[in-house]
């Protein structure tokens, strides 16, 4: 989420390039349990265990267009790590973390991908869902390693070691939806704009809204970007000449600050709402603040930092205390969220004494209701699913913390509870 210049790369002859480069391994695979060994007190280890040591992989971006989300998220996970090495580890061992900014290039993501697998038990971050889904065959096939990624496409379901943590993008675009229809007068025959990013993230997210459509018996007007595409002056000409009544955007914060920008400039008064990504509280201060604080809103898989819950108000003063030149922002949500669902699963894999991948793996996916106190209940039980379904309508606010406040609870409508994402 950075405001500053850069250019990613998505020419068809790289992201081919990395598709063919997903589909090899980096190593000959052993086969399964052929490089377990015993380790302390009986406890199974293999990839990513060493000495005194488990390592987890963090694939993030610190200097592309999600710059302000892997900052934050990597941070969040560094102080994760270093609360529980400081309360005596797991097993016996202490936990690291190994870090690789692939700056949202698909080249160096896969690179990044290949170089860390061999050395560390799983991926406590991986930002990008068309990288995961690139390396997804790889993963599932013959490395077997726990990802849990800052990603939220739908074609990530289905894998037992991928686990997408809180709604899809196509469940939560349906929830999006569902709040313009029942908060912002969205009626039907009415249009609607969506505004989304080629590939993954953006397609997974279009496939909630036009399902939403059909069910409300609207009409979605689609506007199809690159992540270089910054300035959104033609698609908000296209979109008010449509006349569509509000906007759904999945892409990145630059985009939805051009977007609401420019439709206030231009007298184009309608509620906009993107997926959980396409915000970053700095933006507040742009010309665009006020615009955002007006007509913006943000569909989230969790509460804000800004939350009042003693779990939130103390992840508050410990990442303020660790890191007080940063802002807070909803990353560190993310990030602690992701870190501490992995934590638990170690916790679980040593108590069962297979600190292994599969045995790690096995762990996570026998927690059914996890709950660290943003709001939503994680139950990481079924691959095929989304560990919720339950999405937070957020709204930016200059004065909160985090910039975010809630403007509508935790829930899942009903058209997201009986969706299947993926199908």
């Amino acid at each position: 989420m950075s405001t500053t210049t850069y250019v990613t790369r998505t020419a068809a002859g790289a992201l081919a390039a990395l598709l063919l480069v997903a589909g090899c391994s980096s190593k000959a695979k052993e086969s399964d349990g052929d490089g377990d060994k015993a380790g302390a007190g009986g406890v199974k280890t293999g990839e990513g265990v060493s000495g005194k040591t488990i390592t987890l992989g963090a694939l993030t971006d610190m200097t592309g267009v999600y710059a302000t989300l892997g900052k934050s998220v990597t941070q969040a996970q560094q102080l994760y790590v270093k609360q529980l090495n400081a309360a005596g580890g797991v097993c016996g061992y202490k936990v690291a973390l190994s870090v690789r900014d692939h700056g949202y290039d698909p080249q160096k993501a896969v690179s990044g991908y290949t170089e860390l697998e061999p050395k560390v038990l799983g991926f406590a971050q991986f930002i990008g869902s068309p990288f995961v889904a690139a390396v997804k065959q790889r993963i599932d096939g013959q490395d077997k390693a726990l990802v849990l990624p800052q990603a939220w496409s739908s074609a990530l379901l289905g894998s037992p070691y991928i686990r997408v943590i809180g709604s899809t993008y196509d469940v939560e675009t349906i929830n999006a939806v569902d709040f313009l229809i029942k908060e912002k007068g969205i009626r039907k025959g009415d249009r609607i704009g969506h505004v989304y990013f080629e590939g993954d993230y953006g397609e997974s997210a279009l496939v909630g809204s036009k399902h939403i459509a059909k069910e409300a018996g609207l009409t979605v007007v689609e506007q199809k970007i690159k992540p270089t595409d910054n300035d959104m002056t033609a698609q908000v000409t296209a979109l008010k000449q449509a006349g569509v009544k509000a906007v759904v955007i999945s892409a990145g914060p630059r985009q939805a600050a051009s977007l609401v920008g420019v439709a206030a400039a231009s007298g184009f008064d309608v509620p906009v709402i993107g997926n959980n990504s396409a915000f970053a509280p700095q933006l507040l201060a742009t010309q665009a603040g006020p615009a955002l604080m007006k007509n913006y809103y943000v569909a989230s898989p969790s509460l804000p930092i800004g939350a009042d819950t003693p779990q939130a108000r103390k992840l508050v003063a410990d990442y303020r205390a660790a890191y007080p030149d940063d802002a807070l922002d909803n990353g560190i949500v993310a990030g602690w969220t992701a870190a501490s669902a992995f934590g638990e699963a170690l916790k679980k894999a040593c108590a069962n004494k297979d600190l292994t991948r599969q045995g790690v793996d096995k762990a996570l996916l026998s927690i059914d209701s996890y709950d660290i106190g943003f709001g939503t209940t994680q139950n990481f039980t079924d691959p095929a699913s989304p560990s919720s379904r339950e999405s937070v309508i957020l709204q930016p606010a200059k004065n909160a913390t985090g910039g975010m406040k809630v403007v509508r609870e935790a829930g899942a409508s009903e058209e997201a509870q009986a969706f299947t994402p993926g199908a």
